[in-house]
């Protein structure tokens, strides 16, 4: 159950109205990486978490409900940014675009550079912000990244929140407004905190890595094809042993040759690594049992509800 209480989370001030930055704000509001984009991924990969996950479950709803918080605080921003935009555009006698228009060359042409600034502003919606990025573009589900694999689906918000970070980090070089800045600088401090909070549930989950239950072949799972000429870039990705599964890293400088040597890798034995095919089928099983378990001993197979309620007395208990 959601209530709204109306003070916000961070007091979000402007110093006058900026209604070309409110354009680029939008991308925090509707945008493919916006505060929108968070809360709805977050509250929906909650969903798969409730019965086999109950903490996760709780971590993914607090977090998601503080990003609906955040939406309010972009929105709160970016109506201030507008300004008057919308009693100017309800006052039908002297100050309309229509009469502004009538009234010389220069006056029209500054309406229309104005307009196309974003043209929601005065035309759509006057004077407040729309789920939209800065371009226009409507806010799309498409957007959202959920799976019902935690492992995936904490790796893509550790993603989201990077991504969200630069996001308010470039938005702070684009106003000179000392309040905004405050406000763009709260936010991008909660993208790092949430960053932190899904990278440590993560690491509460054992094995996590690779995601999912099925393990990948020993055959492929090391090997780096040099396909592009010129000097070669060394690293700990082609070069010692590889991050996760700790196997010796075989760089393949013909491919074409060891695809067609090999009957396109088909008849590669395993090598640099001690895992071997068997093994890894056999962890697939153990895995896969497990994984299933953890799901099916949580879930009621008939008289299902989502929660049980108490009164506030047994709940301060």
């Amino acid at each position: 159950m959601f209530y709204h209480v109306k003070d916000l989370q961070f007091n979000a001030r402007v110093s006058k109205p900026d209604p070309r930055f409110a354009r680029v704000m939008l991308e925090a509001f509707g945008g493919a990486n916006g505060e929108l984009k968070s809360a709805m991924q977050y509250f929906v990969q909650a969903f798969s978490c409730h019965n086999p996950y109950p903490d996760k479950y709780d971590m993914l709803m607090d977090i998601a409900t503080e990003e609906f918080g955040h939406l309010e605080i972009v929105g709160a921003t970016i109506q201030m940014l507008l300004g008057s935009v919308n009693g100017k555009m309800k006052d039908a006698v002297e100050t309309t675009p229509l009469s502004c228009m009538m009234k010389g060359k220069e006056a029209k042409e500054y309406l229309i550079h104005q307009a196309y600034t974003n043209p929601q502003f005065l035309v759509v919606a006057p004077g407040s912000p729309t789920l939209t990025d800065s371009n226009g573009n409507p806010w799309c589900a498409t957007y959202i990244s959920a799976n019902a694999d935690l492992s995936v689906d904490l790796r893509s918000n550790m993603a989201g929140e990077a991504r969200a970070k630069i996001g308010y980090e470039n938005l702070i070089q684009l106003t000179d407004d000392p309040l905004v800045k405050d406000t763009l600088m709260f936010l991008m401090t909660r993208e790092v905190t949430h960053y932190q909070q899904f990278e440590a549930a993560l690491e509460t989950i054992k094995p996590n890595f690779p995601p999912g239950a099925m393990q990948t072949s020993p055959k492929y799972s090391n090997l780096h094809f040099k396909l592009s000429k010129g000097n070669e870039a060394c690293g700990p990705w082609n070069k010692g042993k590889s991050t996760q599964l700790g196997e010796e890293w075989i760089n393949i400088k013909d491919p074409l040759g060891e695809v067609r040597r090999t009957d396109g890798l088909t008849e590669r034995e395993p090598e640099g690594t001690p895992r071997t095919e068997k093994s890894m089928r056999e962890k697939d099983e153990q895995l896969s049992a497990e994984h299933s378990n953890e799901v099916l001993s949580a879930t009621p197979e008939k008289n299902m509800q989502w929660c049980e309620y108490c009164n506030e007395e047994e709940e301060e208990k």
